[in-house]
Formats: C-alpha cells, sequence, structure tokens
C-alpha cells in the first residue's frame, strides 16, 4: 500500500507520518509512506480547473493540480492520498466537505482522505499528555489541565506555554520564527504518541477515515458536486 501526504508545514509533516506510520503498523498493513509539506495553508483557486502560478507553494492553492496528477499517476493502482491541514479559523466541518469534495472531482480514481487538526496540529500533541510527557517530563501541569481539548484558544501557545521555559519570549516573537519551534515540538513528542490513547476529537476522526481507507482502498464513486 502506497499512503501519499500533503501537509501544510513541516511540524505537520512529522506527526502525521508518524501517527500512519503506527496506525498502519497496528493494522498489520505493510505500506510505503510519503509525506509532502508545503508553505501554509493558501486557500483554493478561484479556477480550480487552472494551472497554478508559477510560484503558487501553499497546500490549497495548489491541491485540484496535484489531485490531478495523482488520479493521472496512481489510477487503478493501490494507492491513498492523505491530506492534512489545519483548520485554523475556518468552519472545520465545511472545510472538510470542500476538500472531499475537490477530491472526488479531480482524482476519483484514488482513495482520499482528510485530516483537519482544530484550529492548529498541536491540537493533535496536546491530545496525548502522555507523550508530551515523556518528550518534556518537566511541562507544566498546570497548563496542560487548563486546556480543554480541540479548542479554539491559540493551541500553540498553550503547548509553548507547558513545555517551554522561555515561553514569554518565544510567544512574543510570534511568525515566522515560531515554525522553527513548533517543528521541534512536533519531533519530539510524536515520537511518544500513541494513536490509540489520542482523546483529540479531530484526530480520532482523522485516524478513523485513514483506517477505513487502509481496509477498503477502492474508492467509493459518487456524484461530482464541486
Amino acid at each position: 500500500m502506497l499512503i501519499e501526504i500533503l501537509c501544510e508545514d513541516k511540524s505537520g509533516a512529522v506527526v502525521v507520518r508518524r501517527s500512519a506510520e503506527r496506525i498502519t503498523r497496528e493494522l498489520g498493513i505493510p505500506s510505503d509512506i510519503n509525506v509532502r509539506p508545503h508553505r501554509g495553508c493558501g486557500s483554493f483557486p478561484k479556477d480550480m480547473a487552472a494551472k497554478p502560478p508559477k510560484f503558487a507553494s501553499s497546500l490549497l492553492d495548489l491541491l485540484p493540480a496535484k489531485l490531478r496528477a495523482y488520479n493521472k499517476v496512481y489510477k487503478g493502482t493501490p494507492v491513498i492520498l492523505v491530506i492534512v491541514l489545519d483548520s485554523d479559523n475556518n468552519d472545520p466541518s465545511s472545510l472538510r466537505s470542500s476538500i472531499y469534495a475537490c477530491a472526488r472531482e479531480y482524482a476519483p480514481d484514488i482513495r482520499s482522505v482528510v485530516g483537519l487538526c482544530t484550529e492548529e496540529v498541536e491540537a493533535w500533541l496536546l491530545g496525548d499528555r502522555q507523550a508530551i510527557l515523556q518528550a518534556y517530563p518537566d511541562a507544566r501541569s498546570s497548563v496542560l489541565d487548563s486546556y480543554e481539548q480541540d479548542s479554539i484558544c491559540g493551541t500553540w501557545e498553550v503547548l509553548c506555554r507547558a513545555v517551554s521555559p522561555d515561553s514569554g519570549r518565544i510567544i512574543e516573537i510570534g511568525y515566522p520564527a515560531i515554525g522553527h519551534y513548533k517543528t521541534i515540538w512536533a519531533d519530539r513528542i510524536s515520537r511518544y504518541m500513541d494513536p490509540e490513547r489520542n482523546i483529540s476529537p479531530s484526530f480520532k476522526t482523522f485516524k478513523y477515515a485513514l483506517e477505513t481507507a487502509l481496509k477498503n482502498p477502492v474508492p467509493i464513486l459518487r456524484k461530482r458536486s464541486f
């Protein structure tokens, strides 16, 4: 089984790769996993059928074109295309529906799975407290206790306050420098993550969708609606 993962940045890439590796291993399904990080989420192009602009690099900007390419190359082969991104301020249900509709339109012959991290990928990291404490034994329990799972609250800042002694300075610096720290947290924590104990609702939705696709890799044909 080949699993191609499209994600919006490097921190998400490491979390999704390790999660997918563990899910496939738990199911006993040998898989080759490729992860393709992008430069941010972006937005759907106005003309979905057009060739992307020369310097486009964000996930959603490139998604229709990449779906067409994947469908052309992998049609009729056992491949699962996984699309993972942060919901940020978007309505998760609406965004998920739009991405699935886009996949049905431009890659109807391969199985697609959408994973939406509620607000940010750090929600998936915070869903496994044991993994956080294994990676950061001195993490602030009071901060972890105050976090409401998958809430819209500035998720990366919550994780930063929990694991970083210098959190005030890091939060003040903000983007784009924070990307470096987010990648470090993702790498360290995801080493210990166990998909079975993760309590993040958005992670559970992704896990169920991936498990279902792995067990039924042939795409379910539906009427195009995008």
